[in-house]
């Protein structure tokens, strides 16, 4: 099957650093094996015959299914295609899962989508564009991204050679590539990753020619180190269901004098070029829509969790938890509005792409930082105490104490058992590392929440909203002066 295929394919050589060691056998490690599990499974998916119309698309003049991340979209149709796809995957990991390839893969289709206005931009890019696109899809290649610089004094920039020397820069051109050293972050999903998509999140200028590229790199590209976090997996799955299965890794990647040819490098030594490929419309709609399309998915499994654990232990009836229950459900559906808006008010690009309205994307992204937080101070409400309360394990009721667990752990509506593996599966979304770092996650992943909702404002057309209120002072004022005293 087409998992097989994707955990035997990163025995490249790669070099995962965790625990201050080399990781040999990604499949096998503890801290990888039930995300690659996971992950197996979703690739499976687009060889069933019962799944994959959901997850893929048909490539014309191929016979196997590709994801429909790849699918360029020309039709309402094959928008909602691409919708479909995202949701699946996200619900088949109840959205505890957000780097999925999808949203890497997206940007790369978008590209490839654009490739023709992108020609006029750098000469050669729709021919690259084209070559990877084809081969990133015709072979399920898993891609990340990999934009943010390393933190290490925020008050300074690149003209500050501290800054620079280590921020990922090229430092030789050859006849066949650039070399580049420096280090990127955070790169969600890299040690399993076939792909990086490497580009700048810093406004560059003309003088950061050495910084101004747009590349795509192997993962197993030598002198390419892959530096791990602390592994949040847990191999208790009975008691840490969500840890055992999702944790994707992040890792800081150090790039030790990497070589990269000419074909992956998309873009390089022209910051004005770089930034307008990165303001391009056409792939930042196709990416972007993924992120909220999975979102929803994820609210809706919070919510479903509160709702169980406000079940399980008779507070369903109690107003104040009703209204807590139902600004979940207010997440939910402004969410899923906002999905629905992007897609109905998509527009037809000058390459003929249909899409998704950008304004739109951008308010879920935005809300969406601070929807997630929140619902989880609501399931932490709602469970209150009894988050604490939960035995150190499942097993322990096929202990010597068995009938006493059963007894004092019971819920209003559930078995003992079965309340005290909610709660465990609650906590592992509140309190465990890796529910706390999913919080960190959605507060941050679409970048700086205050400069993001600063952005939209900047970019909105104001004048249609304050034009009225000068046309009603100035009314008024007329009538003022026509009423006789």
């Amino acid at each position: 099957m087409r998992g097989d295929a994707f955990v035997k394919s990163l025995h490249d050589g790669r070099t995962v650093w965790l625990n201050g060691s080399k990781v040999n056998g990604l499949e096998t490690h503890p801290a990888f094996r039930g995300t690659l599990g996971t992950i197996r499974g979703l690739f499976d998916t687009l060889d069933d015959p019962q799944l994959r119309d959901q997850a893929g698309y048909r490539v014309e003049g191929r016979e196997a299914y590709a994801h429909s991340s790849f699918l360029v979209p020309h039709t309402p149709e094959e928008l909602a295609r691409r919708s479909q796809s995202f949701a699946f995957w996200s619900k088949q990991c109840n959205g505890m899962m957000s780097r999925l390839s999808d949203y890497a893969r997206s940007f790369v289709t978008g590209w490839y989508a654009a490739r023709h206005d992108l020609e006029r931009l750098e000469p050669g890019f729709a021919r690259k564009i084209s070559a990877y696109y084809e081969t990133a899809r015709d072979n399920d290649l898993f891609l990340t991204t990999a934009i943010i610089d390393p933190q290490i004094d925020r008050s300074s920039g690149l003209d500050d050679d501290r800054i620079a020397s280590r921020f990922l820069h090229v430092v030789k051109e050859t006849s066949e590539g650039l070399v580049v050293r420096g280090a990127k972050m955070i790169a969600t999903g890299a040690p399993y990753t076939h792909d990086f998509v490497i580009f700048s999140f810093l406004k560059l200028e003309q003088a950061h020619r050495a910084h101004a590229h747009v590349l795509i790199v192997p993962a197993h590209s030598p002198g390419l180190h892959i530096v791990c976090r602390q592994s949040f997996a847990s191999d208790k799955e009975h008691d840490a269901p969500i840890s055992a299965r999702y944790d994707e890794m992040d890792a800081v990647l150090f790039f030790d004098d990497v070589f990269i040819p000419w074909e992956r490098v998309l873009m390089y030594g022209d910051a004005e070029k770089v930034m307008a490929l990165r303001a391009n419309t056409t792939a930042n709609a196709l990416a972007f829509h993924q992120n909220i399309v999975r979102y929803v998915a994820k609210l809706e499994f919070i919510a479903g969790v509160t709702f169980a654990i406000a079940e399980a232990i008779g507070a369903a009836g109690f107003l104040h938890i009703q209204e807590k229950l139902g600004e979940l459900l207010t997440q939910i559906d402004c969410m899923k509005a906002l999905v629905i808006a992007s897609e109905t008010q998509a527009k037809v690009d000058g390459n003929g792409v249909l899409v998704p309205e950008l304004s739109y994307i951008h308010t879920a992204r935005n809300i969406g930082t601070k929807f997630y937080p929140r619902a989880v101070e609501i399931l932490q409400q709602v469970g209150g105490g009894g988050f604490v309360q939960v035995p150190s394990s499942i097993e322990d009721f096929y202990g010597t104490i068995s009938e006493l667990m059963s007894h004092y752990f019971e819920g209003a509506t559930v078995s003992a058992e079965k309340k005290v593996q909610l709660f465990k599966l609650a906590w592992d979304l509140i309190g465990s590392p890796l529910g706390a770092r999913h919080e960190l996650y959605e507060r941050f992943y679409a970048g700086d929440p205050v400069r993001g909702f600063a952005n939209q404002y900047l970019a909105s057309d104001k004048e249609s909203l304050t034009a009225p209120i000068w046309k009603l002072i100035k009314d008024s004022a007329k009538r003022g002066a026509a009423t006789p005293s």
